[in-house]
This record gives C-alpha cells, structure tokens and sequence, in this order.
C-alpha cells in the first residue's frame, strides 16, 4: 500500500555516491520514457522514509547503503508527487537484480548520462554541493 493524501504520492529518492564519487542512476522498465534517474521509490503505509529508501535499493539491485541523511524535500506538481531526498553513500557497487531494473550505472559527476532529465542533474548537484548553488 502507497503512502498517499488526497493530493499527493509520497516517494523517497537518494543521491547515492560510492567510495570513488560516483553517483548511482538507474534505467526502470516500467517508467517508459524516463531514460536514466536517481534510484528511490513510493513508501509504504506505516515506513519511514529512510526506511522505504533502503527497502527500494535492496529490492531494486540488492545495495546497502552505510548512510543516509535528508537532504531536501519538493513537490512534483505535474506527476502529484512529494518526493524526500536523501544524500546516502556506499561501499557496495551492486548491479540490477530486479526485473523493474533495466541497467544501473555509477558515473562521475561531471560524466552524467544523456537521457537523465535536468531537473534530476540538477537536483544531483545541489545535494552534492550541500545546497550550494553551482553555477547551473
């Protein structure tokens, strides 16, 4: 069961960087269209944030991830959507294993995929930058 109001969707998203810096983005089958993204999922009636996080990427790829700290909140108007996102990190490297998964990827910050939409690249590096505006 989704954890939803009258209005909204409530989802949780993580920038999750490795122990190089790169930055996991993942390719869903199910999301036609929506080429590459940052890996995360609708919370469950019941779960925290943090925790549907985590529940996502073990389901989605099988990683852990060592940490996991809110970063920034929005609202996605156009797909009625809040979305929680967090700034994790990891030691793993782990690959799809879910059918939901179509190609997973890490990638330096200044190599982001083509096909990753800007608000999300954006998104990447305002995180990344502790909030910091970087010029983009």
């Amino acid at each position: 069961m989704r954890l939803t109001n009258a209005r909204f969707t409530v989802t949780a998203a993580g920038i999750v960087v490795d122990a190089h810096g790169r930055v996991l983005l993942l390719k869903h089958r199910f999301r036609a269209g929506s080429g590459w993204g940052i890996p995360g999922g609708f919370i469950e009636a019941g779960e925290q944030p943090e925790e549907g996080l985590r529940r996502e990427l073990r389901e989605e790829i099988g990683l852990e991830l060592d940490t996991a700290e809110l970063s920034k909140t929005r609202t996605l108007s156009q797909v009625r959507q809040i979305e929680i996102v967090f700034r994790c990190s990891t030691q793993g490297t782990a690959l799809p294993q879910s059918i939901e998964i179509r190609n997973a990827g890490w990638f330096p910050l200044t190599e982001l995929p083509d096909g990753l939409p800007e608000d999300q690249r954006r998104l990447i590096k305002h995180v990344l930058n502790d909030g910091a505006k970087s010029g983009d």
